[in-house]
């Protein structure tokens, strides 16, 4: 937008810089809460500084979004464009939001080939969710709406109660949404430990009597949410350990697992995600702020001093990755700040554990002093928490361009909006 504009952003500019600001200054030391200042009044600040980036991401990207589609000229036909923010072509889904009738097809305009479409609802909203293929790096490409059915495009995606599978994986939840099998059929390989799960809501210090040995109260716990051509979402919601939502979706064209996560309790104890692999002796390999760390000692190959070192938390930046020899996992984190390796302590680092436990929020730190806690206690009484993670599979040694790339596709999906421009607007139907 700015290349035909390059004043579109001067209006945040204030803003900008406010968020900036904030993005500094809500990182340090901000799970204190320990001294002069009231735990609740350093909760509000920080909610503020939060608020401060939102308040600049999310305008810029509306107003951007806007721009760019009354920077293309529209058609007799509605059209829309798809938007890519990363720097390599891609093929993935894309969804627009319909407020039209079904059913539709949908042409890309540059190969003026039909591509597979389906209706999809996200909160509240109904949309229309393709595969687009091939666009351009830093770039778009546009599609163009017609009514009539769309033609019948294979796939091999299965829901039903507890099951959901597709042409890479086949898995199974509990009650409680956790998954307790993840096959692999390219690979012909379960990648759920025996006796543990993926993506199970632990509480790592409950007592024998908490809330966790409770059963599912929910009296429909499971629903598909969508199927069709193009991915399947099925929606899991229990009381087991607390009040929480799971959405997994699988795609018909694409090896990515996207796991949905969501709290809708407040909580005071220290919980996680707790993902337990299938796997022997791997090496756990995490980014941190574009640093590729190998979870061992120095002194064994890896990046962590063998003296002086905290080693209970690590730093959960876009991805974590656990890797035999020739076959890995890698799981991108866009939510969580930090996780545990196995049971590993403040002096002991699991460096082979096969199980990883995202903190989904709690107080991990005891103040010396006087035995209390540090940080803010019960979650300042928030009720509303939100996770998304993606899993996939390689059977390959562990590479970090890889595992990179594919944690920026879950966490920068493709951008989709409607055509709006007028004729003194570009015809280009591609760009980059």
């Amino acid at each position: 937008v700015s290349l035909k504009n390059k004043d579109f952003m001067q209006p945040l500019t204030a803003s900008k810089q406010q968020a900036w600001e904030a993005l500094g200054m809500y990182w340090e030391h901000n799970w204190t809460a320990d001294g002069p200042v009231k735990r609740n009044i350093r909760a509000d600040w920080q909610n503020k500084l939060q608020g401060h980036l939102t308040n600049y991401v999310d305008s810029l990207f509306i107003m951007s979004s806007n721009a760019l589609s009354q920077q293309i000229r529209r058609s007799d036909n509605p059209r829309f464009y798809v938007f890519n923010p990363l720097n390599w072509e891609r093929n993935d889904v894309a969804d627009v939001l319909f407020e039209g009738n079904y059913p539709i097809k949908v042409i890309d305009i540059e190969t003026k080939k039909e591509v597979a479409n389906q209706l999809v609802t996200k909160n509240g909203k109904q949309y229309i969710r393709i595969w687009a293929q091939g666009i351009p790096s830093v770039g778009y490409k546009v599609f163009e709406i017609k009514r009539g059915m769309s033609r019948i495009f294979p796939q091999n995606m299965i829901a039903c109660d507890t099951l959901i599978g597709n042409a890479f994986y086949k898995i199974k939840l509990n009650d409680s949404g956790a998954i307790t099998e993840l096959f692999d059929l390219k690979n012909k390989r379960q990648l759920v430990e025996n006796g543990k799960f993926l993506n199970d809501l632990k509480n790592q210090i409950a007592p024998k009597n908490d809330s966790i040995t409770q059963k599912n109260d929910i009296s429909n716990p499971f629903s598909i949410e969508s199927v069709g051509d193009v991915s399947v979402t099925l929606k899991a919601v229990s009381t087991n350990p607390v009040l929480h939502t799971v959405r997994l979706t699988l795609f018909a064209n694409s090896p990515r697992i996207e796991i949905q996560d969501s709290i809708q309790a407040n909580f005071k104890d220290v919980k996680t995600w707790s993902f337990a692999f299938n796997l022997k002796t791997p090496t756990t390999r995490h980014e941190e702020l574009g640093a590729i760390l190998t979870a061992k000692s120095e002194t064994r190959g890896g990046h962590y001093a063998a003296q002086n070192a905290r080693l209970d938390w690590q730093t959960f930046n876009h991805f974590a990755d656990m890797s035999e020899d020739n076959f890995g996992i890698t799981l991108s984190n866009q939510d969580c700040s930090f996780f545990k390796l196995g049971d590993s302590k403040v002096d002991t680092l699991w460096e082979n554990a096969t199980e990883l436990h995202a903190l989904a929020g709690g107080q991990v730190d005891k103040k010396v002093e006087d035995g209390g806690m540090m940080g803010v206690f019960n979650q300042n009484g928030e009720k509303s928490f939100l996770y998304n993670f993606a899993l996939t599979t390689h059977n390959k040694a562990f590479d970090a361009t890889s595992a990179m790339k594919f944690s920026l596709e879950h966490q920068n999906p493709l951008v989709a909006a409607w055509v709006e421009g007028d004729k003194a607007q570009t015809n280009r139907n591609t760009f980059s």
